[in-house]
């Protein structure tokens, strides 16, 4: 049970990175594509450039997250993995380095031409890096990626039909998800014109996505028959008709203008696609190795929880308090200004500060909960400990999060 949690958590992960920063690279694809429409080129690019500005760092946290826990907890895969597809994870790295250097680089460019540039690059690079992945995903479903350092093909292993056309159909489904996102988002602020844009956007990308989806389940059972068998069979069968269903509720609710309904519709679509992979995969992480053969040993597999349920009490209620004021508009231009505006003089707009006696038992929370971790081996023990270190960052992130901002 335990080899596996680890597994959990890298699903986690992919799930969030796809539908996170999936729509990131969505909105790159959008900035090369967008027909005039009723807003024109320039005002989609703009917008969806604006729209992501906020969490398109936070989302690659994700990825961060995957590598770290697959490389602790199963090192033997990860090697194999990266060692004979280094060119794909090389190409996809590249891409968000290029990515992330013209959104930034954009803002402070005067010329137009320079502007054009970037904006080039930004979206070519969102496509990359989807492409890439998808392809590595292809890679390791169809068993091209034997166990060992760089034993596999450093060609085929990811340029074949099964990791090509997985790898379109990445770049589509980031379009997909960021049409849906972009057209909520125009919703919400009221741009008509934007909403009407992305809303069909999102119905054209949202009946590509699936017909591609169909392609590649054909592909799939050809190149692949032993996987193809497992992802529609079972578990799998059932993950694909989740998305299925997942993507025909979202061009519905698309069609009738319920774009929040359908904001969570599509990520559950797409999300269902790589549980699915993942069902369909099981038992084996790569041909002839298991989860459990792959897995270190016990004192690591417990270190990797014990930190990532630890990590989670800051990360995730961090992440949901920026989603929160970005999908809420806090981000929008002058919305922050207005709300200060309107707030009584006097008033505490950012909560009160922590008492002496809540700040010196949260140190004492993490104080115990180490030494009890480090020094002690019973298993009563480690969970006390567990319990002092999960209070004491929950404390931690309330205190930080209340503290007032200087010139309140």
């Amino acid at each position: 049970m335990l080899a596996d949690l680890p597994v959990v958590f890298i699903l986690v992960g992919l799930v969030a990175y796809t539908v996170l920063a999936g729509a990131d690279f969505g909105a790159g694809f959008w900035t090369l594509v967008a027909g005039r429409g009723r807003a024109g080129r320039a005002a989609a690019r703009e917008y969806a450039r604006h729209t992501m500005g906020p969490v398109w760092e936070a989302n690659h946290v994700w990825l961060i997250f995957i590598l770290v826990v697959c490389w602790t907890a199963y090192p033997v895969a990860f090697a194999s993995i990266t060692s004979t597809l280094a060119a794909p994870l090389l190409l996809a790295v590249i891409g968000i380095i290029l990515r992330g250097a013209a959104y930034a680089l954009r803002g402070q460019l005067e010329a137009a031409r320079d502007r054009r540039a970037t904006e080039r690059l930004f979206a070519l690079s969102s496509l990359l890096t989807p492409f890439a992945l998808g392809t590595v995903v292809g890679a390791i479903a169809t068993g091209r990626v034997p166990p060992g350092n760089a034993q596999g093909d450093p060609v085929t292993s990811w340029l074949n039909p099964t990791s090509i056309v997985l790898g379109v159909l990445a770049v589509a489904t980031s379009a997909y998800l960021a049409a849906v996102y972009l057209a909520a988002d125009a919703h919400r602020a009221g741009e008509r014109a934007l909403q009407l844009d992305f809303r069909a956007r999102a119905l054209r990308a949202g009946v590509c996505t699936g017909v591609l989806a169909l392609v590649g389940l054909n592909v799939v059972n050809v190149d692949a028959a032993s996987f193809g068998s497992r992802l529609t069979a079972g578990g799998g069968l059932a993950m694909v008709v989740v998305s299925a269903v997942g993507g025909l509720g979202t061009l519905v609710l698309v069609w009738r203008g319920r774009f929040e309904p359908a904001r969570v519709s599509a990520a559950l679509a797409v999300a269902a696609i790589i549980v699915g992979w993942a069902v369909a995969q099981q038992p084996w992480i790569l041909p002839g190795l298991t989860i459990r053969e792959a897995a270190a040993e016990r004192s690591t597999l417990l270190a990797v929880t014990v930190v990532v349920a630890i990590g989670a009490i800051v990360l995730v209620p961090s992440l949901l308090l920026l989603f929160a004021l970005h999908l809420s508009g806090r981000f929008d231009g002058g919305a922050a200004v207005r709300e200060l505006a309107s707030t009584p003089a006097g008033q505490d707009t950012a909560g009160g500060r922590p008492t002496r006696l809540t700040v010196a038992a949260t140190v004492a929370c993490l104080v115990l909960g180490a030494v009890l971790l480090v020094f002690t081996e019973s298993g009563v023990a480690h969970v006390i400990a567990i319990a002092c270190l999960s209070g004491g960052a929950l404390t931690m992130f309330t205190h930080v999060s209340t503290l007032p901002v200087e010139g309140d």
